[in-house]
């Protein structure tokens, strides 16, 4: 290529989400929309089909001054009120002893971005989920980076023998460790990991730390949603428990927490037992901010703290509405997946259930078969994503039965 890097990969990108709910589209206008089920969007929907943006959230921004939406934000980091509320919000309910420090960034993904791309030097490699949101590969790529995954599951549980073989190989190559954990409410199996999972990941990054330093970057996307939200941080508390060369950087994104998936405001926390650790991190991604998107909106970020402060009884009531019509969902279709025979990866809380597949060609066919009887999913390396967020309650009903018996037939 003689206009771009050299070192990049220049294969076109395919989003699978975006053409599965372009055909998911067609089917609707060609069949009726009665007829297709379509689990394909990662936002969450209300029983009458309607993308959910909560009133909570939009009429406070709806009042905000036009001349506050036009302006710039307070620094390219981000306004303080709303970086010291990004960090209340996530450890205001924890005991939390680690030095913090936060980065606005647009939507969690930023956060990741910016993990990714400047914690390691071209041509290492970043630990990765074997069953991931697909950016993250796309972004260790951009970054010329290389990339090795790790088991998600043993049985029900996390496989945490696989996932420290895995940082053992990477370590044998490299100076640095950098791994991936998305979780809680996992995307797409939907799966959190227990305290005493947490308390022993921590426990062995910190013998990884003796060794070379390590990062351990958190998405936690989806962690408003948690069955459980009075407790959905408490693991995080396990983290006060990391030595001095091991640092934490948490992707936090307001798109999901606030269903404003077009605002795109996120944060990284950034957490270390040292303070000017912490500091050097930061001033590197406050770099890459500046040179990257420059600024956050500036009403988005105001607008969080105004809802998450001011308005919080009414959000909190709102939101826990739907995490109760999205534990719902998932019930109605893990149950009755359990009952059918249909195979997933273990499931706890989230916006998405995954069915297992021992092999991807499998997958493709499976994928295939389903789109032929107008159910519209998303295929995920070793899984079809099945996305409980945007079903209705009466699409959930009798649909593993069906999606069982179309595996059946295919086998």
């Amino acid at each position: 290529m003689r206009f771009v890097k050299n070192e990049v990969n220049t294969t076109p990108i395919e989003d699978t989400v975006f053409v599965i709910v372009e055909k998911a589209a067609k089917a609707k206008a060609q069949y009726g929309k009665d007829k297709v089920v379509d689990a394909t969007i990662g936002s969450l929907y209300d029983e009458s089909g309607k993308l959910v943006a909560f009133d909570s959230v939009f009429t406070p921004y709806n009042e905000i001054p036009k001349e506050i939406k036009a302006k710039y934000a307070g620094s390219f980091t981000g306004n303080k009120s709303y970086r010291d509320q990004v960090a209340n919000w996530l450890l205001g309910s924890i005991n939390s002893t680690l030095t913090h420090s936060v980065i606005a960034t647009p939507g969690g993904t930023g956060a990741v971005n910016i993990t990714i791309s400047e914690c390691l030097d071209q041509g290492e490699t970043v630990v990765l989920p074997q069953i991931a949101w697909g950016s993250y590969q796309l972004m260790a790529t951009m970054a010329n980076l290389k990339t090795k995954t790790y088991s998600l599951f043993e049985d029900d549980h996390f496989n945490m023998k696989d996932f420290k073989q895995t940082c053992h190989e990477v370590m044998a190559q490299q100076k640095k460790l950098v791994v991936v954990i998305n979780d809680p409410c996992h995307n797409p199996t939907g799966y959190s990991l227990t305290e005493a999972e947490w308390k022993e990941v921590i426990c062995f990054l910190n013998e990884c730390g003796k060794q070379m330093p390590v990062v351990l970057l958190n998405d936690i996307a989806y962690i408003d949603y948690s069955y459980d939200i009075i407790h959905s941080r408490d693991y995080m508390e396990q983290f006060n428990a990391i030595s001095e060369n091991v640092i934490i950087v948490i992707a936090f994104s307001c798109s999901k927490s606030l269903t404003s998936y077009g605002l795109r405001c996120g944060a990284a926390l950034i957490m270390g037992q040292n303070a000017e650790d912490v500091r050097n991190v930061e001033v590197v991604f406050e770099k890459a901010a500046r040179a990257t998107w420059s600024n956050i909106a500036n009403a988005a970020m105001d607008n969080f703290t105004y809802v998450t402060t001011d308005h919080l009884a009414t959000y909190n009531k709102e939101k826990a509405s739907y995490v109760e019509l999205l534990k719902q969902r998932s019930d109605i279709f893990t149950s009755e997946a359990k009952e059918a025979g249909l195979p997933c990866y273990p499931y706890k809380e989230g916006f998405f259930v995954t069915i297992r597949m021992d092999n991807n060609e499998q997958r493709d066919r499976y994928h295939q078969a389903l789109m032929d009887e107008l159910i519209f999913t998303v295929k995920v390396n070793q899984g079809i994503r099945v996305a409980v967020c945007s079903l209705s309650v009466s699409d959930c009903k009798g649909l593993a039965k069906r999606m069982k018996t179309i595996l059946d037939h295919c086998q």
